[in-house]
């Protein structure tokens, strides 16, 4: 039986750990032949090799998703390899969480909205057009659950990722219009077990603090099936996002939560 994506090109950004790396390993898996970027020269390398020597085909390259003279650079390496790009997941992303919005800096505020925005955006800006030349393909936008409602202490992340689910169904109406063939959609990661939860800073910029969150300990309070998610849950509807099994899914949003988004269930003993 042949794969859900059998033959297809794929680009992941931030493909080296966590989520991306999910889903840089299932697409393969699946019978695609995956481009993993992301700013992670150590993991990204280690990680083609190993989706290699399991018998998938990856490469990495080394990509700051803010520059657009890299993104100009990824697209011209892809047409050359491959002659064409079938699944573009926009994946990279940070969060910063401050105790209030009033001890954001500027700086961090633009370093968040330049990864989880302006990423997003040359990912498209750069990628529809190869993407159109084939006829057909995906886009999925990694946002997350605080893209669909507020979280204390994290309004500028909330801000970015609403910012990302409505440039998906704004995209999904203009490949729709343009008849191209290109389907668009968002996923929305509830609190998920992986690296990024180390990485979170807190307060002011420089201050060299980490936000010490355990991610299953919060997921048992704040989520109705009382665990964290893995990633390999979310890099599965990706790949129904990316296969033909939702050639009629546009413009909306996957949410995967473990209900969260849905409501709240009194905690069992």
């Amino acid at each position: 039986m042949a794969g859900q994506v059998e033959g297809k090109i794929a680009l992941v950004t931030g493909g080296a750990s966590g989520i991306g790396e999910a889903i840089v390993e299932l697409f393969a898996r699946e019978g695609a032949t995956v481009v993993a970027t992301d700013i992670d020269e150590l993991r990204g390398p280690e990680l083609a090799k190993r989706v290699t020597k399991a018998g998938g085909n990856a490469i990495f390259l080394e990509q700051d998703v803010t520059s657009e003279e890299r993104w100009i650079e990824i697209v011209a390496e892809i047409a050359k390899r491959y002659g064409r790009l079938d699944i573009m997941v926009a994946n990279a992303g940070i969060g910063i969480a401050v105790p209030s919005i009033t001890d954001m800096t500027l700086s961090d505020w633009h370093k968040q909205n330049a990864i989880n925005l302006d990423g997003v955006f040359l990912s498209v800006k750069h990628c529809l057009p190869l993407m159109r030349k084939h006829g057909s393909g995906s886009i999925i936008m990694m946002s997350s659950l605080a893209g669909l409602r507020g979280a204390p202490g994290l309004a500028a992340y909330s801000l970015t990722k609403g910012g990302v689910r409505l440039f998906a169904k704004s995209i999904a109406m203009e490949c729709a219009a343009a008849g191209d063939g290109i389907r668009v959609n968002s996923v929305h990661p509830g609190i998920i077990d992986t690296p990024i939860w180390g990485k979170i800073p807190t307060g002011a910029s420089g201050a060299g603090q980490n936000a010490p969150i355990d991610p299953e300990e919060r997921a048992k309070v704040a989520t109705p099936l009382g665990r964290a998610g893995q990633a390999a849950e979310i890099a599965s509807g990706v790949l129904y996002l990316a296969s033909d099994a939702s050639r009629y899914v546009t413009g909306t949003e996957l949410v995967i939560d473990g209900g969260m988004n849905a409501g709240g269930v009194p905690r069992r003993a």
